[in-house]
């Protein structure tokens, strides 16, 4: 893996996502988290982008205790993974660099 994007911004809001996922590459992972993961909604602005990304082999993911905490469980594209705080860990140890979009 190349980069680990970390958005915690929601797209319904912010245009943080968008900037995040005009640069990501194949290669690249992105973690939702906090009100990020209003992104991994199936009705989400960036909904399409993400199907997108993801076809090319950008990998998604969602912190499991964000999305439970806002009730979105069973909202969620399909494209986008749940993960523990330890997954995020490791992902970030697995990643070359990190970029926090804030």
């Amino acid at each position: 893996m190349s980069i680990l994007h970390i958005v915690n911004k929601s797209p319904f809001q912010d245009s943080t996502m968008n900037s995040c996922l005009a640069i990501c590459s194949n290669q690249d992972s992105v973690i939702l988290i906090e009100d990020g993961v209003f992104g991994a909604l199936l009705t989400s602005p960036v909904a399409s982008d993400i199907k997108k990304l993801s076809a090319r082999g950008t990998r998604f993911y969602a912190l499991t205790n964000d999305v439970v905490a806002r009730g979105l469980t069973e909202k969620l594209l399909p494209d986008v993974n749940l993960v523990s705080y330890q997954d995020f860990v490791s992902l970030s140890i697995e990643c070359k660099q990190i970029q926090s979009w804030y």
